[in-house]
């Protein structure tokens, strides 16, 4: 005799937030994120997409790569929300790479609702998931990054504890705008000494405090920050990236202005400028001139504090493009 009782539905079609599934929801997560954040994506996590797409394909070989890809390993520290089989709701925790003593910290990403079923508290349940999970390690942080406009997510984020350090603008440079030329003066542009990093810490830490963001998005204010241990540059080495950090020299001791460009695979370039502001005009100019002659042929970026009113006019004139600017928030479990 066969049961006429109806099946239970399998755990992971239940109504309601639970872990991601990596087996099962790669795929539709994808899309997820695609309908939520079209407006802002960039081909950064358009690539990302594809990647999820692709190892969604991948059955029984995904889990061993899983524990190997930095991504997967981020989603599936999250949570997600069903809603009559269907993946309506995320968000994705990513460890970070951060210095011990400044706490264990996590990346928050990816927190999105389907639009037809925002408003109902379903972000807010899956945020309070996400940093109950995180609260319980020692000296947790938790961090992320939300659009300056998003007044609505911004609201959600500062009622669950988080504080605003600082907002910073990412420009963008075509590689065939032409090269202005640079305001002249008495001084030159070099490399910096290993031996000089404490004069660009003390530089950085008057522009760029810890309680402000950093130097910027996952970049602490930190001396590991400054002086590159031969391990992490023997990794950069393998994995086809470069830093080179260039200083005005003027004959003064101290560092007054840095430039710090970083390569990828040949393919883009990001700039890092710290400029003591009684130089603004004269020592940046000089800086941005010559990594634009220098890495014009590549995609220049830069991400920039959006409260500095100067540099729009200075990264104007070398043909930069506003992208996208962000708030960055941070969650301290002690203070939770």
């Amino acid at each position: 005799m066969v049961s006429r009782d109806r099946p239970k539905p399998p755990t992971d079609l239940m109504d309601g937030m639970r872990p991601i599934n990596l087996r099962t929801d790669l795929s539709p997560l994808a899309d997820l994120i695609e309908l939520v954040f079209a407006d802002t994506m960039d081909s950064t996590g358009r690539a990302a997409l594809r990647e999820m797409r692709a190892m969604s394909r991948l059955g029984p070989g995904l889990p061993a790569l899983a524990r190997l890809n930095r991504m997967a390993l981020g989603i599936h520290m999250g949570y997600v929300w069903m809603t009559d089989g269907r993946l309506i709701g995320n968000v994705s925790v990513y460890p970070a790479n951060w210095p011990p003593d400044l706490g264990r910290a996590y990346i928050i990403a990816n927190v999105g609702v389907h639009p037809d079923f925002q408003g109902r508290g379903i972000a807010r349940q899956l945020m309070r998931a996400s940093l109950d999970m995180i609260a319980q390690q020692p000296r947790a942080v938790a961090l992320l990054q939300v659009d300056i406009d998003n007044h609505i997510a911004r609201h959600l984020y500062r009622s669950l504890g988080f504080v605003e350090e600082r907002a910073f603008t990412t420009w963008r440079r075509s590689t065939y705008a032409r090269v202005p030329q640079a305001v002249g003066g008495d001084f030159y542009i070099a490399r910096r000494r290993a031996s000089e990093w404490k004069d660009e810490y003390a530089l950085a830490e008057r522009l760029r405090p810890q309680e402000m963001g950093g130097i910027g998005w996952l970049r602490p204010l930190h001396p590991r920050t400054f002086r590159r241990p031969p391990l992490r540059q023997i990794n950069d080495y393998l994995n086809l990236r470069s830093l080179e950090r260039l200083v005005v020299r003027t004959g003064v001791p101290g560092i007054t202005a840095s430039l710090w460009v970083e390569t990828a695979f040949a393919m883009r370039t990001n700039l890092t400028l710290l400029i003591d502001p009684r130089y603004q005009g004269l020592y940046d100019d000089a800086l941005l001139n010559t990594a634009v002659a220098r890495y014009g042929r590549s995609t220049l970026s830069l991400e920039h504090p959006a409260d500095d009113d100067f540099m729009p006019l200075l990264l104007d004139r070398y043909r930069f493009t506003r992208q996208r600017t962000v708030m960055h928030m941070r969650w301290d479990r002690a203070n939770a």
